[in-house]
């Protein structure tokens, strides 16, 4: 037996409702450019829209220009999905609660996460939104998953219930030291004063 390695998230399609609020949705509030339109192939009786969420994968949404909204919020039974969650810089993110309120766009305030903000909302068709910004930048040629991984090692080993501060900084200093090298024979913290 084998398993199917993936390589990250190609795309996510969502059922929405009329094509112009779509649009003014994904590309008006969030900022996704519009970059492909065509029927969905597999019902001719709806569109099929494409947009960037800013890392060039797609978030794709069918449209039926009969179909009415049917939620207050989307489904959370088992199998469904609970929320899609977006990444923004910080300076946006500090931006966010001033820009959904001239919206009249209700929202969860700020939520700290330990390792990330997080503002959440619902778009018109009941789906929560999340937008996160991390409170780390990981180093250079790692991953925010590769600082998780090992924030999440330092916390179990620590005792700890959720990441802190503290995990993300020290596994920060450990994937330095792992990944670049040092003339110096003894790397360990050193008060010069």
């Amino acid at each position: 037996m084998q398993k199917i390695q993936t390589l990250g998230v190609h795309h996510i399609t969502l059922t929405g409702v009329d094509r112009q609020s779509s649009i003014d949705f994904w590309e008006g509030v969030l900022g996704m450019p519009f970059v492909f339109d065509q029927p969905n192939l597999d019902n001719p009786d709806e569109g099929h829209l494409y947009f960037d969420p800013g890392d060039g994968r797609l978030i794709t949404i069918f449209t039926n220009e009969t179909r009415e909204r049917v939620h207050k919020r989307t489904p959370t039974d088992p199998g469904c999905v609970h929320h899609l969650a977006f990444e923004v810089d910080r300076a946006m993110f500090d931006q966010t609660i001033e820009r959904l309120e001239a919206r009249g766009i209700g929202h969860s305030g700020v939520k700290d996460r330990g390792f990330m903000h997080s503002i959440y909302f619902k778009d018109p068709l009941g789906l929560l939104i999340e937008l996160a910004c991390y409170t780390f930048i990981p180093p250079r040629g790692s991953s925010h998953a590769e600082v998780m991984l090992e924030a999440h090692k330092l916390r179990v080993a620590a005792g700890d219930e959720h990441i802190q501060r503290q995990h993300l900084a020290d596994a920060t200093v450990m994937i330095v030291e792992r990944g670049q090298a040092s003339l110096s024979e003894d790397r360990g913290a050193k008060n010069p004063y």
